[in-house]
């Protein structure tokens, strides 16, 4: 696993507390969201400003667009983008500290906000727009917020590379799951396309000779994808080779064992939409 990769896997769980912990429903239902769908877009898309659900769609990439507009901009009718913003962090803080009671974050967030002011943005839209905000005081939040925008800059890439690839959002979710990530049923069940939606994908990508008969990844189809992620993670590893290897070294021994208690205590599922898998 490259340096780009082992830092994901160590920084996305934490980032993660944010979509899993039930704080954030908790605050987003205090002001009339409805639903943790909108809850979700609201929260995540809040750094962006009141947009509208075909912005969204477009940088989240691979939600059907139906499923956005069910949200979006529903969502800023109840609370503004500011006031997500502010709840997303108090809740964040609220989990940080029920999870992590005793834990102490300094040397953590001093690294990560290094990290993030060293990620790249430039053409990253979600990126940019959380590196744009006030950075909070409290060391946990700090370390939380670096993590947002290092998984955003890493996200935003990798958009990139499936555009660059030819992949359509939904077949960026028909590869993945045949290249041995979350089955069908978790990608319908979190981002909603349907089943004629994703044979039609299956079918276009069998037409492209990268799926078999059987639904199978065929060896250019395997190389596509394989393809996709190292471009992802060769995009990744810009910031990362900035800040060099051993504060990166540092961070990830910081780290790592916060997400994994978040994994191996359940608040992340083991079969999750981010395709995060933990061994």
């Amino acid at each position: 696993m490259n340096r780009a990769r082992r830092m994901w896997k160590a920084l996305e769980p934490f980032h993660a507390i944010t979509y899993f912990a039930p704080e954030t429903r908790q605050a987003t239902d205090a002001l009339g969201l409805k639903g943790g769908w909108m809850s979700y877009f609201g929260c995540r898309a809040a750094p962006l400003g009141a947009v509208g659900p075909e912005f969204v769609a477009a940088v989240f990439y691979n939600f059907h667009p139906a499923m956005v507009a069910r949200s979006i901009p529903d969502a800023w009718t109840y609370a503004p983008p500011e006031q997500l913003l502010a709840a997303r962090l108090t809740a964040v803080d609220h989990a940080v500290r029920r999870l992590f009671p005793d834990a102490r974050f300094d040397r953590a967030a001093e690294l990560a906000r290094r990290a993030a002011e060293l990620a790249p943005v430039a053409g990253r839209p979600l990126a940019a727009a959380n590196a744009s905000l006030e950075w909070p005081t409290d060391p946990a939040l700090v370390l939380w917020q670096a993590t947002t925008i290092l998984r955003e800059s890493r996200g935003d890439g990798h958009v990139a590379a499936l555009v660059a690839a030819g992949l359509s959002p939904c077949q960026a979710l028909v590869t993945i799951s045949a290249a041995g990530g979350p089955g069908k049923d978790v990608f319908q069940l979190n981002r909603r396309w349907s089943d004629e939606e994703w044979s039609s994908a299956s079918d276009d990508l069998r037409a492209r000779g990268l799926l078999d008969a059987a639904g199978a990844l065929t060896a250019d189809g395997r190389a596509l994808r394989q393809q996709v992620e190292d471009t992802t993670d060769a995009l990744a590893d810009q910031g990362w080779r900035a800040l060099g290897d051993e504060a990166a070294a540092e961070l990830y021994d910081l780290v790592y064992p916060l997400s994994a208690v978040l994994m191996a205590d359940g608040l992340i599922p083991a079969d999750n939409p981010m395709a995060m898998r933990w061994d």
